[in-house]
């Protein structure tokens, strides 16, 4: 790596020339200017990355120049020093975005040391950047789409964990997308040029998965006519992806034990070690914390598994997120179809939103493609949708109506909560959605909902529903 560049900006020159020697001398390149004035042209320097400024100086000031970096190059690690009786500007300058600062006089060593730190900080920064861009380029390509709370943590959890070979699990409701994770996880970190192999050990039968996992050698058992490799070695430098993993049997956990101890295994019917690199990334539905007190599943592996845990928030969690969902499956699925519909009607759109979904994403996907067939003009409406997202929501049942069936799930909340509880769950959710979908403009969700004003502003009181053009509750 080439030399790292620090631009040193002091009216004194002595100052200037004993800064300048103490970082040259443990391998710096410096730029000098004697005022900020100065100073401003060199921030155009696509290498400079740290600034050492004096606070107080002819002219533009320290402060001043930590201003303006702020707004010119962000990026850029400011270390202001200033003399011990203005410690308080100094901390103003921190507060307005200097990363550290110096009081005079100090040893050349502080300076080498506060310098170290300001390029550790520009590094990090930089790092998190790029995580950040490889992630929501995820994002954008339809693995993660939603700017709800749940899902913006979602996406720090895998810039956090994304650039370490730590093994991570990821638990959550089956549909979730908890492999749109885990490969995320896998594109934004250091092995996204290597392999992504993943395997559903729920989809393969258990007399197979071991071969599968491990490969075999020709003659192992009967058809076995060549050696063949197993998932293991196919992911070799790269992330394998363990599905369900929880319906691993006991046998195969423990030798997928020491993979993960070891790096090596052996494949089926052969005693060569065969050595691996690669990271596991291993998903569950279930709580394997009480498959483990039920005795299946080993506490030693998971407690290998679960160095990292990322929950995937249920769909019904993230309410505000399902329009957005709706529209990025309407645009993949009609482009497979070769329908001309271009979008939800308001109402399609609150009625997708005041549904529970306990098929998650994967149930939504579903809905939309079946609401797409059923489709006839340029919008999906309410009566597109699929009958199960209409029969959650409450009727009023009139003299000659038949109230329509609830479905098994309702029957269940029903249980639970209450009729009086699961209605204010239902007309929380009709509210919510359509105070989402109107940006929450109150008078326009009223009419969206066919209440008056007043009768919406007296329900977001009973139940609690604050709304801030943000809504919460």
């Amino acid at each position: 790596m080439s030399a790292r560049t620090v631009l040193i900006v002091d009216d004194e020159r002595n100052m200037l020339l004993v800064m300048q020697m103490a970082l040259e001398e443990v391998g710096y390149r410096v730029l000098t200017a004697e005022r900020a004035e100065d100073a401003l042209g060199l921030l155009r320097d696509p290498d400079l990355d740290v600034i050492v400024s004096d606070l107080k100086m002819p002219g533009m000031s320290g402060k001043d120049l930590v201003a303006r970096c702020q707004r010119d190059r962000p990026d850029l690690p400011v270390i202001v020093a200033t003399a011990y009786g203005s410690i308080r500007s100094a901390i103003d300058c921190i507060q307005a975005g200097a990363s550290d600062y110096l009081t005079k006089p100090f040893e050349p060593e502080q300076l080498q040391i506060a310098v170290e730190r300001a390029v550790h900080l520009r590094d990090l920064l930089q790092e998190n950047r790029q995580l950040q861009a490889a992630v929501s380029g995820a994002y954008r390509r339809g693995r993660l789409v939603g700017d709800s709370q749940p899902m913006q943590r979602l996406r720090e959890q895998i810039a956090q964990v994304a650039p370490y070979k730590t093994n991570v699990l990821i638990t959550g409701e089956s549909g979730t997308g908890k492999e749109a994770v885990a490969r995320s996880i896998h594109e934004a970190g250091p092995r996204a040029e290597h392999p992504w192999v993943a395997i559903n050990c729920a989809a393969i039968p258990r007399d197979l998965m071991e071969s599968e996992l491990f490969g075999y050698v020709k003659g192992a058992f009967t058809g076995a006519t060549q050696n063949r490799l197993g998932r293991l070695e196919q992911a070799n430098g790269g992330t394998l992806f363990l599905d369900e993993i929880s319906d691993l049997e006991l046998g195969l956990q423990a030798k997928l034990l020491r993979v993960l101890q070891e790096r090596e295994f052996s494949p089926v019917g052969s005693d060569a070690i065969r050595r691996v690199d690669l990271r596991i990334i291993a998903a569950s539905n279930r709580d394997l914390a009480e498959a483990v007190a039920a005795e299946a599943f080993r506490a030693d592996l998971l407690y290998r598994l679960d160095v990292y845990h990322i929950r995937v928030p249920p769909l019904r969690n993230r309410v505000d997120d399902i329009p957005l969902l709706a529209e990025a499956f309407l645009a993949e699925l009609r482009a497979e179809m070769d329908k001309p519909v271009t979008g939800f009607s308001d109402q399609a759109l609150v009625a997708l939103s005041g549904y529970h979904w306990p098929g998650n994403v994967r149930e939504l996907r579903n809905a939309v493609e079946r609401s797409l067939l059923s489709a006839s003009g340029e919008l999906i409406r309410s009566g597109d949708l699929p009958d199960r997202v209409h029969r959650q929501r409450p009727a009023p049942v009139g003299d000659d109506d038949e109230p329509t069936p609830l479905s098994s799930e309702s029957l269940d909340e029903l249980d639970a909560a209450g009729l009086d509880g699961w209605l204010a769950d239902a007309e929380r959710r009709m509210i919510r959605a359509a105070l989402t979908q109107c940006g929450g403009v109150q008078a326009q969700a009223a009419r969206l909902l066919g209440i008056t004003e007043r009768s919406l502003w007296h329900r977001l009181k009973k139940l609690d529903i604050r709304v801030d053009r943000s809504v919460r509750g």
